[in-house]
């Protein structure tokens, strides 16, 4: 695995760099790419940025199948709906086939959706590291708990978990979501954290620092087995670094 830290001025430089990362990346693939989005104040820049010039228009929507990496239990219309906010965000905003997007259904039964989004994805992805599902590239955000994607501290996704995806539920709320696991992830090619905001900031350090407590937060756990790490984050964010 290689990682790298990437330092922007603001969350629209940040969106900017990013979006233009993406759009190289889907030029040099000859095939298809796949990548997983999640939701959140963060992601909502990135996309919005993707959704106008010159990326609406440039990037070859053809080639990019989007998946997500989590979703709460809510249909595509609720105000928390991940799904809502990708499509409100970009994919209103884009000429991409139907048949490239890929969401999780949130108003489905939770335990009988993640197995039908599990078998979606291994039926879809190409196959990496001991013939698992491998997305070309999973983007993160952070919780100041150290959650990522669903992955909440002491969540049954995290560590063992073989399964592709599965149920979370949230520690305080107790809000039922869908999640890829601690697994898949790590076999993804590519892997990276888009974070913004000083209240991730001391989170963020301690994970960045690998200390030994940063050991109980999920995103910590997040290293690619045979791909890249890269965590972009905004200067606030990057208050303690």
């Amino acid at each position: 695995m290689t990682s790298s830290v990437k330092i922007f001025d603001s969350p629209q430089q940040l969106a900017l760099k990013l979006a233009e990362e993406l759009e190289n990346e889907v030029e040099k693939t000859l095939d298809n790419i796949y990548i997983s989005l999640s939701g959140g104040n963060t992601p909502k820049v990135f996309l919005s940025r993707l959704a106008q010039p010159p990326f609406k228009t440039d990037i070859n929507w053809n080639k990019v199948q989007i998946f997500w990496c989590d979703e709460r239990c809510v249909p595509p219309f609720d105000s928390e709906s991940n799904y809502g906010m990708a499509k409100h965000a970009l994919l209103d905003q884009i000429n991409i086939p139907s048949m490239n997007i890929h969401r999780i259904i949130g108003e489905s039964h939770p335990e009988k959706e993640s197995v039908r989004y599990s078998k979606e994805i291994e039926k879809i992805l190409p196959h990496g590291v001991d013939n698992f599902p491998q997305f070309d590239w999973v983007f993160l955000g952070l919780g100041e708990d150290g959650h990522t994607a669903s992955l909440f501290p002491n969540s049954d996704l995290t560590y063992s978990c073989s399964n592709i995806a599965g149920v979370a539920v949230h520690p305080v709320t107790g809000q039922k979501r869908i999640s890829l696991t601690e697994k898949i992830i790590n076999n993804s090619k590519r892997v990276s954290f888009v974070i913004t905001g000083k209240s991730k900031a001391t989170t963020l350090k301690e994970i960045l620092d690998d200390l030994a407590e940063s050991k109980k937060y999920p995103a910590s756990h997040i290293k690619p087995l045979n791909g890249n790490l890269d965590w972009w984050i905004d200067k606030e964010a990057a208050f303690y670094l």
